[in-house]
């Protein structure tokens, strides 16, 4: 039986950008999980190639230009799925959803005691979007960052979406019954950057917190380890993890001076990301913010935190037998240390990865301009060395939650190479993902299968060659299994909850009062984040304000005019076919949108200049 499973969710296509139709613009879009399902179609033939030698086998072609354009010309959206039996590595098209007022998991990370005010308010700023956009208004709140974040209708069907499948994941990896040890959810949108009720970095919950919080309250995993490696730093989940761990150790200590001890003891949670300090959530250098994503604790206060920042690479051997060996590889010596100091390998053990895939070497150049990337073999090897970990500490069980990663090629090569360090396999060959590979899965032969999907022919050559079998078998696969522009069903399953809503927090915060754009947030003993900020110092400048209230819906909000910055007209981004790939081009990135800086604080998720521009 297979130990590794793959779970999509086609409600998470249903999150989408509707303020205008200047979508090339925006880099969280669901086109992003259509590079993932390649990356994911091209390691599953791959893996099934080690162990079926015949799709290593190439066939006669009248010349390798055509056959492959005709190849890749099946990789397209809208072709019909096909039955690819029996694979190495499943994957489930999960329906699975939640409600996110009611999920006791949800309201443990972003539920409030007296109510849940930001779970409500984001139900209602989707469900208002359009009216809000028809009126010339953003449809999210003064106040929060206009350029990272935005909603529609159906983003709730994502959001919940996203959540539900999670939690699948957590319940089938955590099944005694089943054979499944690991899992890659591929979701969107992303979840780390949001705290309890902070959305900033295109993220409205946080995906893993609330997939830990399901496997505690369900499962009873006591001890948790996130692993992040994501290029920015995960604000949101570092400041959540604090608040439980602070919870807990305050809970340890009241049990060890004689009080009862609660009826269950909150979970203990290592978190460990690696991350460039000069990207968001850091870019504009905030003290709080810095001083967070920078922090080394380790027991003292019940806090079990590394961070560790990118560097620049001069060569592969350096990037492994230097940065990786000396410094990355820390992350999962610290988390090592974590569970040694709390009893050791055991069955109440879970393994997380937030895995964004922006820091690879593939990223468009203005997403990661400071140049601290990894190469693409870092989501192999990286993940290999997680799952040996998890074997160790954790039965096995590890479960990878899909987070950043925007350009086409840094999606693909990165989830190739993530599901394969995943599966296991000792057969695994880097040169699967090597530049000559990927030119030859994605550039000219798509390109010329855009102008043949749009009525042209290509031109074809006369060289008389061969194409691979799993190429041909990465169509296939990837035919099945991608729905990028399909309408999506309003069908889906919900979640089986566990039994507790709510983790204490009345000796950590007053009662949450409504908030208002304009009103700050009430709390008598703000919680402190890592760094030692109060909770709304750590927040990036962008959302520091709060959230607003859904009786405070009439207040002015930002014009959509004053939101959108002035770009030609592009509405090929959601009907766009995988044949429009051209990352190996170096096409310029697409530009976070910003507002007037007189409204809305300016947006620090910024990408910087065109690459053409850098050249000068």
């Amino acid at each position: 039986m297979a130990e590794t499973t793959i779970f999509l969710q086609d409600a998470c296509l249903q999150h989408k950008y509707i303020r205008n139709k200047h979508k090339s613009n925006v880099v969280e879009r669901p086109e992003r999980l259509r590079a993932v399902n390649v990356g994911i179609s091209a390691a599953i033939a791959r893996l099934e190639s080690t162990q079926q030698p015949e799709l290593n086998e190439e066939k006669p072609a009248n010349n390798e230009v055509g056959e492959l354009v005709d190849v890749m010309g099946k990789m397209r959206l809208g072709s019909p799925a096909a039955d690819i039996g029996p694979s190495v590595v499943p994957i489930v098209k999960s329906q699975a959803t939640v409600d996110i007022l009611n999920n006791p998991a949800v309201k443990f990370i972003h539920g409030d005691i007296e109510g849940d005010v930001y779970l409500e308010n984001l139900k209602n700023w989707a469900k208002d979007s359009w009216d809000e956009i028809s009126q010339g208004r953003s449809e999210i709140p003064q106040g929060l960052a206009q350029g990272d974040l935005y909603l529609c209708p159906e983003s709730i069907n994502a959001i919940q979406g996203a959540l539900g499948t999670v939690c699948e994941a957590v319940d089938r990896v955590l099944d005694s019954e089943d054979s499944l040890k690991r899992a890659f959810v591929a979701v969107r949108p992303p979840g780390h950057h949001c705290g309890e009720d902070t959305p900033s970095g295109f993220c409205f919950v946080n995906n893993v917190a609330v997939a830990a919080a399901h496997a505690h309250l369900k499962h009873n995993v006591k001890r948790v380890v996130i692993f992040d490696i994501d290029l920015h730093h995960g604000n949101g989940t570092q400041s959540i993890v604090w608040s439980i761990n602070e919870e807990t150790h305050r809970q340890t200590l009241e049990a060890e001076g004689g009080a009862p001890s609660p009826e269950k003891m909150g979970p203990k949670i290592y978190y460990g990301s690696i991350h460039d300090i000069l990207s968001y959530p850091c870019e504009d250098g905030s003290p709080a913010l810095v001083q967070a994503a920078s922090v080394s604790i380790h027991k003292s206060h019940g806090q079990y935190i590394e961070n560790i920042h990118l560097q620049t690479y001069e060569s592969e051997d350096h990037f492994w037998n230097v940065l990786y060996k000396e410094q990355y590889s820390r992350l999962i010596t610290r988390a090592g240390e974590f569970l040694e100091e709390t009893g050791g390998a055991g069955e109440d053990v879970l393994v997380f990865i937030s895995c964004g895939m922006d820091a690879c070497e593939h990223e468009y150049p203005s997403m990661s301009r400071h140049n601290r990337k990894v190469p693409t073999s870092f989501y192999h090897r990286f993940t290999r060395d997680a799952r040996v970990f998890a074997d160790k500490y954790a039965s096995g069980k590890l479960i990878s939650v899909l987070e950043g990663g925007y350009s086409d090629l840094a999606l693909a090569s990165g989830s190739m190479a993530h599901v394969c360090g995943l599966a296991g396999s000792d057969k695994v060959d880097e040169e699967w993902w090597n530049i000559k590979n990927l030119t030859e899965l994605t550039q000219l032969e798509l390109e010329k299968a855009t102008k043949k999907r749009r009525g042209g022919r290509p031109s074809l050559n006369a060289n008389n060659d061969t194409i691979p079998s799993w190429l041909e078998r990465t169509v296939t696969i990837f035919n099945s299994i991608d729905q990028t522009t399909a309408k999506i069903s309003g069908h889906s399953v919900p979640v089986p909850p566990s039994g507790r809503t709510l983790r204490d927090r009345s000796k950590l915060s007053n009662t949450q009062s409504e908030r208002s754009v304009s009103e700050p947030q009430k709390k008598t003993t703000p919680r402190k984040s890592a760094g030692g900020s109060t909770a709304a110092a750590r927040k990036p400048r962008s959302s520091i304000d709060p959230v607003a209230s859904s009786s405070n819906r009439k207040k002015p909000r930002p014009s959509v005019d004053s939101v959108v910055t002035s770009q030609p007209e592009d509405s090929s981004s959601d009907s766009s076919s995988l044949a429009e790939f051209s990352d190996l081009e170096q096409r310029n990135a697409p530009v976070v949108l910003t507002q007037d800086r007189k409204q809305v604080p300016r947006v620090v998720l910024k990408l910087g200049k065109k690459p053409e521009e850098l050249e000068k």
